[in-house]
């Protein structure tokens, strides 16, 4: 087998290239913008079904350097943070608590198909935890760290499970959230968002008014926001508590983005909101489609009889929990339908996947405040937290 090594700058301009792809099939082909299919699902998975034929036909393993991944995801959610304000998180209060409920209360039946499941090939029930919250809600950094745990265990093979449930995982969060919203959409007639300026992008078939001034300065307030976060998440971390790098970036753009009208005596304008959500958007397209052309599919290929009958009843109990418990909860409005779309993310994929299912179904349907400042919040802090105790609770239990 020859390991080939894409160097950091040429992966980012394929990158570019797949973004592109994923942009222009979303322009021509309409059942893509009615489902709201995230643009950098197209080209990211594309990518990533080549490197797989030239895996199992040439006998090459492609690997890709995405150290430039991660920062894109800190100008996303710096970009989050600022246009975020206190109103809405007031406002935001209640829904936030009911939905961070919601997901601990997920969490336990994600873990419970997943051990189930595992029972029922005849596997070690602690096997199904890696096909439940722990590849799922905790993504690829909970499986590597439990992997050695469960090796210790004596349950062999855990992270090649774990890794391959959460790469199925994130391509079905990208592939529900948009027709789920849209589903519930339609089906209780709900008015759509204002035509006010997005969260993140621009809505589809709208014209852009961005000039040079408007984009610098953007550029330079998220800058400033991703300084202030590395000074704030390293605050955070002299106190014992670890957080994602992008919930410090998020805290600080609402910090910002609140204070600005003191501090400047004024609010952006039209050209540097609409910098800023291009830059956020950009950044957020960029960093799903690195995610995706980074997968390595070839992993699914063991035990795949397994973790298709698992993977399938993760997919199934994500959206039946979604559009009968978390829409009905949330207040069956709009905002609601937005954060389903989200939740799918939040449940099989991750915080990038959530946030870009939502992006795309305000892009088709318009704004929702709202649901861009409880969906991170959830994601980046209590679900985490949520997450290692129950995953903590069920090990214990089990094991």
């Amino acid at each position: 087998m020859e390991e080939i090594t894409i160097k950091g700058f040429v992966s980012f301009t394929i990158a570019i290239i797949l973004l592109f792809v994923g942009k222009h099939a979303t322009q021509r082909f309409a059942t893509l913008r009615k489902y709201s299919i995230p643009e950098p699902v197209i080209g990211g998975f594309l990518c990533a079904s080549v490197v797989a034929v030239l895996y199992y036909i040439f006998d090459k393993q492609v690997t890709f350097n995405l150290e430039v991944r991660d920062i894109l995801l800190l100008y996303f959610f710096a970009g989050i943070g600022l246009n975020a304000d206190f109103k809405t998180l007031i406002s935001g209060g209640k829904p936030l608590l009911i939905l961070t409920l919601m997901a601990v209360v997920y969490i336990v039946l994600q873990n419970f198909v997943g051990i189930g499941v595992a029972t029922a090939f005849g596997m070690e029930p602690l096997m199904g935890m890696m096909s439940g919250s722990i590849s799922l809600i905790g993504g690829v950094g909970t499986t590597v760290a439990w992997a050695p745990i469960f090796d210790e265990m004596g349950i062999s093979g855990a992270s090649e499970i774990g890794i391959a449930s959460n790469t199925i995982g994130l391509l079905a969060a990208c592939l529900i959230g948009g027709p789920v919203a849209n589903y519930l959409i339609k089906r209780d007639n709900l008015a759509t968002g204002s035509h006010e300026a997005l969260d993140i992008g621009i809505q589809h078939n709208t014209e852009a008014k961005l000039d040079y001034f408007g984009v610098l300065h953007a550029w330079l307030i998220l800058n400033v926001c991703i300084i202030f976060g590395y000074g704030l998440d390293m605050i955070i971390a002299e106190t014992g508590l670890k957080l994602p790098m992008f919930v410090s970036c998020l805290i600080v753009g609402i910090i910002i983005g609140n204070l600005k009208i003191y501090v400047l005596k004024r609010e952006f304008n039209e050209n540097s909101q609409q910098g800023l959500g291009m830059i956020s958007d950009i950044s957020l397209g960029m960093f799903l489609t690195m995610a995706l052309m980074g997968l390595q599919l070839w992993q699914l290929q063991s035990a795949m009889v397994f973790l298709a009958s698992v993977m399938t009843l993760q997919a199934l109990l994500s959206v039946i929990f979604t559009v009968f418990i978390v829409y009905r909860f949330m207040g069956r409005d709009y905002e609601a339908a937005v954060i389903s779309s989200g939740f799918g993310g939040i449940t099989l994929g991750s915080t990038a996947t959530a946030i870009v299912n939502m992006t795309a179904v305000t892009q088709q349907n318009g704004a929702a405040h709202r649901a861009f400042i409880i969906v991170p919040l959830v994601c980046g802090f209590f679900i985490d937290l949520a997450n290692a105790m129950i995953i903590n609770y069920f090990v214990g239990a089990i094991g």
